[in-house]
């Protein structure tokens, strides 16, 4: 009744969502199929660091990513970047598998040229073009909101290449424009106070870095810059993201690149940045809950970041000579008379961001021209550094002695490292002299780096990219302050371990790959959301259980699982199976399960749970119905004998009522035989009653086999203080009520449990040391019970 109570007002909540007929307003096609496939939202902090965030959350600014880790069992590990450390890099892995796909933020193209930034759309088109001839996409069918790339997204918004809504607004009904304002008028309000508050400490900050000695003009472009992309682009894509999921998109990948903007201004570790991160949790949380109200498809939500930020000081603020002087210097000492081509964009290539929007008049506003240097002078050299990693491209080519020579002579005027790139080695120039790279890998980052296996794997691969130029300038190496090439006071894309150091936040139970030991990395979400989808490799996903099989101590769960149809109305067994995975029990008794009836997909719930969960398992059908069964089930890792499985007996005169039965197993638990029943008794006290003297008679608890220990447990749809359970602990004792100093915890029903129907009990060689009812999204929508977790030590 509760059940079906809770589905039609999820039904009518679906009827009312906003962002459900905002997509039918504006002529958005669902992608419609069976409620249970998977989906994927993949949500980007973009340049937040490991250890930021660490510091993020100890200061109570991401709420919400916290309460995942405590509440909905996700589990946070570091995420290897890749090389370089850059969202171009991390996406094209992330999206097509292909590591260092660019050498850089900005490089010479080695088939025309001319020097890119991976923010401009020609440059991101044409490195994306490549990629699709390498491997399949992994957003294909699904959406991009603010990523470089769109991984083949149909569907791809604020990237540099599908700029912005604006000519879908501009061309739609203005019915729909007042529909997407009234509809989304919470999000509208909010957005105004917030840009209200932005801009006042925009404001603030403007008067901060002026004070700091930084050009009031460019502080000042920086006010709408700022404002758009921490607030307006933000708030736009939660609400595009939104609406993808209430269309039944398949896959969807979001970037939140605000932390990052202001980590570039003013420092990872600012207040500034560090505030842009509560409105970032905010925007996560709103998503996630999309995700799982979704009605269209089975959401999972994974979080990560692409690569950290290191707090710098720009090259050309620390010495006399600016590093394209530098460079110059070098080259006409070794009779090379030339001129740098570099474009000197006197905004920060985070200004490019706000022109994601679309707006021509915000471009205008905080973007600044490109100038060329040197235009009219000799040979010319091309000098691309955006950030710490640069590369040279001289207008001749190089014998090997002046590279080195070239190399030496800017490591004494201040680069911390110079790579030359010879034709059968690379070696690395420092203050402390040469070394062969890959071989003394450590000696230029140093043996404390976290990364430095993966950094000897990718950082040749980087050095001779085609796009790399014949010298690598580095902004740092071991023993030496980071510095950048931009004109910043955050960078990345170098080897620092604050820049290589990301992070990942995942539900515990999602099915990553096995890596050997070493840290995950893009390649290996990637391989993890296509199995997820059963795109490009064998087999369907399972979430295999690995039993906690500490010494002398078993997990017990007790769970009945309503036939596997949750309380959205959606039956799911791999949602069951989710439940009971990250958990991991040793032992799971399961009540109200559905084999081959049609009611429930004709599927057989035992068989596929336990397959799910790599478990052995005995089901006992106390209805029958032609082919379809329904019944209780023990399922295990341990070795296993079936004892027993009967019906218990109802009443005479009340023959239509629900057959009800119980089912015994003797598990081999580490040398040691251990009895468990499992039952599920009837609704009406007399039945109830009649069953309990039953199962406690010869036939069961009484037989002369049934010596402990011995678990008994199930649902009794009885109260602990009735007289069924009394009865019970006459010769039991209860899990619950055992535990010195422990609050009884209820289990029925799952929304706003309110009684105590589940039951865990054990003789006296048995003792509780935990007892848990997890409470969270997943349990309370699964079933119209929690599953009831007894930690049990064992004799």
């Amino acid at each position: 009744m509760l059940s079906r109570i809770e589905s039609r007002w999820r039904r009518f909540r679906r009827w009312l969502d906003s962002s459900r007929w905002l997509a039918r307003l504006m002529g958005l096609a669902d992608d419609k199929g069976s409620p249970t496939r998977p989906g994927l939202v993949i949500i980007q902090i973009d340049g937040l660091a490991r250890a930021e965030l660490d510091k993020a959350m100890a200061r109570g600014e991401l709420p919400f990513l916290r309460r995942l880790m405590h509440k909905e069992h996700y589990h946070l590990d570091t995420l290897y970047s890749g090389l370089p450390s850059s969202t171009p890099a991390f996406q094209a892995e992330l999206f097509y598998g292909v590591k260092t796909a660019v050498p850089a933020f900005s490089y010479q193209r080695s088939d025309s040229g001319e020097v890119v930034r991976m923010y401009q759309p020609e440059a991101a088109s044409n490195v994306e073009q490549r990629l699709r001839e390498q491997a399949q996409p992994l957003l294909k069918g699904g959406s991009a909101y603010c990523d470089i790339f769109t991984g083949g997204a149909e569907e791809a918004h604020f990237c540099p290449a599908a700029l912005g809504w604006g000519p879908a607004l501009r061309s739609a009904n203005p019915l729909v424009l007042l529909v997407l304002f009234l509809t989304n008028i919470y999000s509208f309000v909010r957005v105004g106070l917030l840009l209200l508050l932005e801009l006042a400490l925009a404001v603030f900050d403007l008067v901060k870095g002026t004070l700091a000695g930084f050009d009031f003009i460019q502080e000042l472009k920086f006010i709408p810059m700022r404002v758009s992309i921490c607030i307006l682009l933000r708030e736009l894509c939660v609400i595009g993201a939104k609406m993808d999921i209430s269309r039944g998109l398949p896959i969807l990948h979001v970037n939140f690149i605000g932390y990052d903007e202001q980590s570039h201004r003013r420092g990872p570790g600012s207040a500034f940045a560090h505030w842009t991160l509560k409105g970032i949790d905010d925007a996560i949380a709103r998503i996630w809950r999309a995700a799982h109200r979704a009605h269209l498809r089975d959401y999972e939500v994974w979080i990560h970041s692409d690569h950290g930020q290191v707090a710098t000081r720009a090259y050309d603020d620390k010495f006399t000579l600016s590093l394209t002087e530098a460079v110059a210097a070098e080259l006409e000492a070794q009779g090379i008379t030339s001129s740098s081509r570099q474009p000197q964009d006197k905004s920060s290539v985070q200004r490019a961001r706000a022109g994601l929007l679309g707006g021509r008049g915000l471009k205008k506003l905080v973007m600044a021209p490109l100038e060329v240097l040197g235009e009219d002078e000799g040979q010319r050299f091309d000098l691309a550094c955006l950030g710490p990693v640069g590369f040279i491209y001289p207008p001749v080519e190089l014998s090997d002695q002046q590279a080195t020579a070239i190399a030496k002579g800017l490591v004494e005027k201040g680069v911390p490292a110079v790579i030359v790139r010879h034709q059968q080695q690379l070696i690395a120039w420092t203050r402390q002299g040469s070394l062969r790279i890959p071989q003394q890998i450590s000696e230029l980052v140093g043996e404390d780096h976290p990364f430095k296996e993966q950094l000897q794997e990718d950082f040749p691969r980087l050095c001779r990219h085609k796009d790399a130029g014949c010298l690598t300038l580095l902004g740092w190496c071991q023993g030496h302050e980071p510095l950048t090439f931009a004109d910043e006071n955050g960078s990345h894309a170098g080897l620092t371990a604050s820049e290589t150091q990301a992070f990942v936040l995942l539900p515990e139970d999602s099915h990553m790959p096995d890596t050997g030991g070493r840290n995950l990395r893009a390649a290996d979400l990637r391989q993890a959301a296509l199995s997820l989808f059963d795109r490009g490799h064998a087999g369907r996903t399972v979430r295999r259980h690995k039993a906690a099989r500490s010494t002398r101590r078993i997990r017990l769960m007790t769970y009945n699982v309503h036939g596997c149809r949750g309380m959205d109305g959606q039956v799911s067994i791999e949602r069951i199976a989710r439940v009971i995975a990250r958990y991991k029990p040793d032992i799971v008794a399961l009540q109200e399960l559905d084999v081959r009836r049609q009611r429930s997909g004709g599927k057989d719930q035992a068989h596929l749970i336990a397959e799910y969960l790599d478990m052995a398992f005995h089901f006992h059908p106390t209805l029958h119905l032609e082919e379809e069964q329904y019944g209780s089930a023990i399922l295990s890792p341990f070795p296993m004998e079936l004892v027993k499985k009967d019906l218990l007996p109802g009443l005479a005169d009340k023959p239509n009522l629900e057959p009800r039965g119980a089912i015994w197993a003797t598990l081999s638990v580490e040398g040691s035989k251990l009895q468990i029943i499992n039952t599920h008794l009837g609704l009406l006290p007399r039945e109830r009653r009649a069953q309990i003297e039953c199962l406690l008679g010869q036939q069961w608890l009484g037989h002369a086999d049934c010596q402990g220990p011995l678990l008994f447990c199930g649902d009794l749809n009885a109260w602990p203080s009735s007289l069924i359970h009394r009865r019970l602990r006459e010769t039991l004792y209860d899990a619950q009520l055992s535990l010195p100093g422990h609050r009884l915890l209820q289990t029925f029903p799952g929304r706003w449990p309110l009684a105590c129907l589940d039951h865990i009990l054990m003789d006296d060689s048995l003792s509780t040391l935990k007892v848990q009812v997890p409470r969270n999204h997943l349990t309370r929508v699964a079933s119209d019970h929690l599953p009831l977790i007894a930690d049990i030590a064992l004799p």
